[in-house]
């Protein structure tokens, strides 16, 4: 556990910073701009530097001073919260630092319809048994799959989410559910559909995990949305992409699947962002074998 904090800053906006003293390294902590409570696994990220950190479950990061460049910005994101940003200077040391973040809730729709008009849809992988091969995180990494609604249906509720967990690994480790709408640049995931961290594990590898997610009330876009997984760390961990260069593979493994043409998963690091995944074998393209479960409205 770190020592108390006493620094204190708001990244409303973008603050200018000024380092000084030892030179080596950023701590702190990430915290709700208004209750002050702690903000586990917010991405701390070098936008020139292109490393970063995250928080751990307690709200808490470590990371190196920028190497690369004389100025960088530290961009700040938080599921549920603005995302923000702050200064930094090399050569300069910056401890005991809090950044406070404003929350940035989710407007969800209120859809209202007969029972009898509402069926079952499901949408994404729809094999039970997945393809060669095996797909890792590290924390702070997540892997999106884009859940078509290829025959136009008209959606209602996200009723639940499913993710293929392989039996290798650590597949009863828990990871977050990520649901986001395919409105990034190339359609790339982007904005959060799910504003509440929704912790999860699996009991077991080597089959389906369904996460129940009714009583979110997230609404389905008609075009479809990415489900996504994301690796978190547990306890009071520190994980750095500065520090943690020959980090072992973390966590649950995720089963591919072959059954699309097209490319559909996306993947994202801290500090690179998103990137599409466009690994084919044959005529079908490698995918995260990933479901959703939606209303359909006759």
């Amino acid at each position: 556990m770190l020592k108390r904090l006493l620094f204190i800053i708001s990244v409303i906006g973008l603050s200018p910073i000024i380092s000084h003293a030892q030179e080596g390294r950023i701590t702190g902590r990430v915290v709700d701009a208004e209750t002050q409570s702690p903000i586990p696994f917010a991405s701390i990220n070098l936008r020139e530097e292109q490393t970063g950190a995250l928080t751990n479950e307690y709200g808490y990061f470590q990371m190196a001073m920028p190497t690369k460049v004389t100025e960088d910005s530290i961009i700040v994101m938080a599921l549920g919260y603005k995302r923000t940003a702050m200064f930094v200077k090399r050569g300069g040391n910056m401890e005991e630092v809090i950044l406070q973040i404003p929350k940035q809730p989710i407007q969800l729709a209120n859809i209202v319809v007969e029972a009898s008009k509402v069926r079952p849809l499901m949408l994404g992988a729809h094999n039970n048994s997945p393809g060669a091969g095996m797909i890792q995180g590290m924390p702070g990494s997540q892997y999106a799959f884009l859940c078509k609604n290829e025959k136009a249906k008209k959606l209602g509720f996200v009723r639940s989410v499913a993710f293929y967990i392989g039996e290798n690994g650590f597949p009863r480790e828990p990871f977050r559910v990520r649901l986001y709408k395919a409105d990034g640049n190339y359609s790339a995931p982007n904005s959060d559909m799910l504003g509440e961290s929704v912790i999860v594990s699996a009991a077991r590898g080597g089959e389906w995990f369904t996460v129940d997610l009714t009583s979110y009330n997230i609404p389905a876009p008609e075009e479809g949305f990415y489900v996504a997984m994301e690796w978190i760390v547990s306890g009071d961990k520190f994980y750095t992409t500065n520090f943690m260069d020959n980090y072992t593979p973390y966590g649950q493994i995720l089963r591919p699947t072959f059954e699309f043409k097209d490319s559909r998963t996306w993947s994202y690091a801290i500090g690179r962002g998103w990137n599409l995944v466009t690994l084919a074998n044959g005529n079908s393209r490698f995918n995260a074998m990933m479901r959703a479960e939606v209303d359909e409205y006759k």
